[in-house]
């Protein structure tokens, strides 16, 4: 949870810095550090040897991190297809529920707009934060219940109903897989292995000497800049509603532009909003 605080409050630019900075002063300080400790000469012994391991650790590094980019890039591109499913959703439910018999059309869509309007307000800053909004999924359990009370008269009604749950199960199940998103689909372990690994693959230019001191700082801190540019993304990716690459609930925006204007900003009758979170 502190990496989630620090993507909320940093800017992206600084962040990014920050990131490129410390990659640096570890590769490129290792480097000088053990150049001054053994020189330069008896660090060029090492070149052959080293520089046969390094092109190993280069590839399987370049392959464990495209793998994770990968993952974290196809997980970032389904949530954002249950973001925009989901506020479509709620908006053909809306368009549905004026077919179907009164009061139960207006039960449905005063809870329905509620939800929409719940998801915005709160559930996104909660899930900036890793947490699902629990005032959200009371104004859902409102929505779910008033979806189930719905009676039908006759084959057209039924038809209406069967397709109001169908729209409600698209709801329920297209919020589950953004909250799932929320907080991350990398396992740590798998974190820690790219850790490590960029610990290891940037501490190798430290075994190499050659007789051009600022050639070989070039060629470090490049290699630390494309490291950290790699990492980044992959971060970033992995937590898609927090930071300033977030989703955005614009699809939801466009959701509440199509429902009746005199029934938002209303909460269904005897809902009580839930305490806020910490």
């Amino acid at each position: 949870m502190f990496l989630l605080r620090v993507m909320n409050q940093l800017p992206l630019w600084l962040a990014v810095l920050a990131v490129v900075a410390i990659l640096e002063l570890y590769s490129v300080g290792l480097m000088l550090l053990c150049r001054r400790k053994w020189g330069a000469e008896r660090l060029e012994l090492n070149n052959e040897v080293a520089g046969f391991k390094f092109a190993v650790v280069g590839v399987f590094y370049a392959v464990l991190l495209a793998f994770v980019v990968i993952a974290v890039w196809e997980d970032y591109r389904n949530t954002e297809t249950a973001v925009r499913n989901e506020a479509k959703a709620i908006a053909n439910l809306t368009q549905l529920s004026y077919a179907l018999p009164e009061p139960a059309g207006s039960g449905i869509r005063t809870p329905l707009i509620a939800y929409a309007e719940e998801v915005r307000r709160s559930e996104w800053p909660a899930m900036a934060r890793g947490f699902p909004s629990v005032a959200t999924a009371h104004v859902l359990a409102y929505l779910s219940e008033a979806v189930l009370e719905v009676r039908t008269g006759d084959l057209r009604e039924l038809a209406l109903y069967q397709q109001a749950l169908r729209l409600l199960a698209v709801i329920e199940d297209n919020r589950n897989e953004r909250l799932d998103s929320a907080d991350g689909s990398v396992p740590l372990i798998l974190w820690l292995a790219l850790t490590g690994g960029a610990m290891i693959t940037l501490g190798y230019p430290a075994f190499f000497g050659t007789s051009n001191l600022i050639a070989q700082t070039l060629m470090t801190a490049g290699l630390a800049a494309l490291v950290a540019l790699a990492l980044i993304p992959a971060v970033l990716l992995d937590y898609p509603f927090t930071g300033d690459v977030g989703i955005s609930s614009a699809p939801f925006d466009h959701a509440l532009q199509q429902m009746p204007p005199h029934l938002k900003g209303h909460p269904p009758p005897g809902f009580e909003p839930a305490p806020p979170q910490p």
